[in-house]
């Protein structure tokens, strides 16, 4: 079987903590993740040495032509953001998505994205400190610089910086299931479920051990029954806390709280179960702690996502 094609744009002064995220996920070798080999390509407008910001050198093997075929096309960043993108990059960004990629703008690759005329009358994120920027150069888009992410089914743009690795994360998740994504979360030391609303946050993972202390044993002991009734005066009091302690605790140490945190363990639960399992949908609810209205919102959108429409982020 053909492997899906993965083209990046590179280009002088990138930074090479941009570069370096669609890289991390798609570049390496992620076949024991349940993620197929992709067929990975530097691209730049002309093939040959890229000089990032940091003074790296690194070699672009592809031109623009590195983008025909490509199932997935990023863009991890971009400069100058006042002047007009070069043509040969601006026909090629049209001719990829009319050829059905993926186009994905992440942080300041929005802007690019945006001067090939992909996002006009759409939603779309970048970098907040250049959310003004980008709607004033493009009054038809409706810049959102609250969100990490903004997927319009065939076009995905990320907010700044560590929101890239959020998008691409998204991506495989929404191609290739959420049982891969957890996979591939749990590998790089990445939160799995930062979905692209303001209802945000950043899960830390817990420190385990057969040392584990009786914090980090009572958020195992309800990780392991989800479906059950979880309060935190209880939770508290497993992990020998008082209500006041535990939730400044808990604030610091998973950055969090204890609330938004059950949901977004509950909500993978239900991810896995309704992807992975021919399980009914009261026993899937009952399972991951819910009532049938989450994980039923989560099945449409997932078989639409399948489908090919367009991925709304889901309502915890």
């Amino acid at each position: 079987m053909t492997s899906p094609v993965v083209a990046v744009l590179a280009f002088d002064g990138i930074s090479p903590f941009h570069l370096s995220v669609p890289c991390l996920v798609f570049g390496e070798d992620r076949t024991a993740l349940g993620l197929p080999r992709f067929d990975f390509r530097i691209c730049a407008v002309k093939a040959g040495p890229i000089h990032t910001e940091a003074g790296l050198a690194v070699t672009a093997p592809h031109g623009l032509d590195g983008l025909d075929g490509a199932d997935i096309v990023i863009v991890p960043s971009w400069h100058h953001l006042d002047e007009p993108a070069p043509p040969p990059l601006v026909e090629a960004l049209r001719q990829a998505h009319r050829q059905g990629a993926l186009i994905v703008g992440l942080c300041l690759g929005t802007f690019a994205i945006a001067a090939a005329g992909l996002l006009s009358g759409r939603r779309a994120a970048t970098h907040w400190a250049y959310s003004e920027q980008l709607q004033k150069l493009h009054p038809d888009i409706a810049v959102d610089a609250a969100v990490l992410y903004v997927d319009n089914g065939d076009v995905v743009t990320s907010a700044g910086v560590a929101a890239g690795l959020d998008c691409c994360l998204h991506i495989v998740r929404a191609r290739y299931g959420a049982e891969a994504a957890l996979r591939l979360a749990r590998q790089i030391v990445l939160s799995p479920h930062r979905q692209g609303g303001q209802a945000q946050f950043i899960e830390h993972p817990v420190a385990r051990g057969a040392d584990a202390d009786r914090f980090t044993q009572a958020l195992d002991a309800v990780r392991a029954t989800l479906g059950e009734t979880h309060g935190l005066d209880s939770v508290a009091e497993a992990a020998g806390l008082t209500r006041r302690t535990f939730t400044r605790r808990f604030q610091k140490s998973i950055g969090t709280s204890f609330g938004e945190w059950l949901t977004s363990q509950r909500i993978e639960l239900a991810q896995r179960l309704l992807e992975a399992t021919e399980k009914s949908m009261d026993m899937v609810a009952f399972e991951a702690g819910f009532g049938s209205t989450s994980p039923a919102q989560y099945r449409r959108e997932f078989s639409r996502r399948v489908d090919g429409d367009e991925h709304m982020a889901l309502s915890s």
